[in-house]
Parts: C-alpha cells; sequence; structure tokens
C-alpha cells in the first residue's frame, strides 16, 4: 500500500504547554478539523486516549458521514502528540505534532504520514492535506493574541 508523508509548521503566540493541553482534549477536534463534526466514545486507553471522530463529506446536497478511530497518545508530555488514526476503506493516517518554544509562543510542526489503496490515493492526499492546512489555520486563529 503506497504511503505519503508531509509537514507543515506555524507560529503561534502561546506557550507549547497550553497548545498541547488543548490537542489533548479530544473534543478541541470538533471544528479544528473541518471535516471533524462530532467525537463519541472517549475513553482512556493506558497512556493514550482512544475515541471515534465523525468525518463529514460533503457531495452537493448530499452528504456521507465517516467514523474514523483514533488513539491520540501524548508520547512526551508537553512537546509532542501522535494520533494513529483507521478509517474504512483501509487509510491509516498518523499525525505527529511537535510543539517547541518561540521567541513569541510556541513553533507547531505536524508531520502527516498517510497510507491507502492506489486506487484511493489521490483523494485520501488530497483531503489529508487540505485538512491539515485549515486545521493549521484554524490553530492560529485559536491561538492570536
Amino acid at each position: 500500500m503506497p504511503t505519503d508523508r508531509f509537514s507543515d509548521t506555524v507560529l503561534l503566540s502561546v506557550p507549547p504547554a497550553e497548545i498541547y493541553a488543548h490537542l489533548l482534549d479530544p473534543q478541541s477536534y470538533v471544528g479544528l478539523s473541518p471535516l471533524v463534526v462530532a467525537v463519541r466514545e472517549i475513553r482512556p486507553a493506558g497512556d493514550a486516549t482512544s475515541y471515534v471522530a465523525v468525518e463529514r463529506f460533503r457531495f452537493g446536497p448530499f452528504h456521507w458521514d465517516n467514523p474514523i478511530r483514533v488513539t491520540l497518545n501524548g508520547a512526551q508530555p508537553g512537546r509532542r502528540l501522535v494520533s494513529d488514526v483507521v478509517s474504512p476503506g483501509g487509510v491509516r493516517l498518523t499525525a505527529t505534532v511537535d510543539l517547541a518554544p518561540a521567541e513569541e509562543g510556541a513553533a507547531l510542526t505536524e508531520s502527516i504520514e498517510v497510507s491507502s489503496p492506489a486506487v484511493l490515493r489521490s483523494f485520501v492526499v488530497r483531503q489529508a492535506a487540505s485538512v491539515q492546512r485549515a486545521r493549521l489555520a484554524e490553530l492560529a486563529r485559536r491561538f492570536s493574541r
């Protein structure tokens, strides 16, 4: 199965710990990721948290809700979070967020690794990249001071 990797960085005007706490809460992803419209079945899973996020894809007047299983791990408290996503259709995605102090707040770098069947690859990569851009823009909006 093909795997694609990409990353992007945004500078935020708050300390890394504040961003980390926000991203550690699964409810924060509703509206943060433009496709995520609901989060449910939140439960601790050892050092991680597992939950189901509902992605809503719109096709003109129609929509399709795609439940994805997410395991969110605060790998390095205050510095790194890793989300492993299992989506129907054989799509697997790992999003790693690294936080570092910056002159006026924090530098957040999100690295995405996504694997999907060849027939879905173009769609999946386009969606993942688009969602990443929107998520980083929303983080900049949420943490602008």
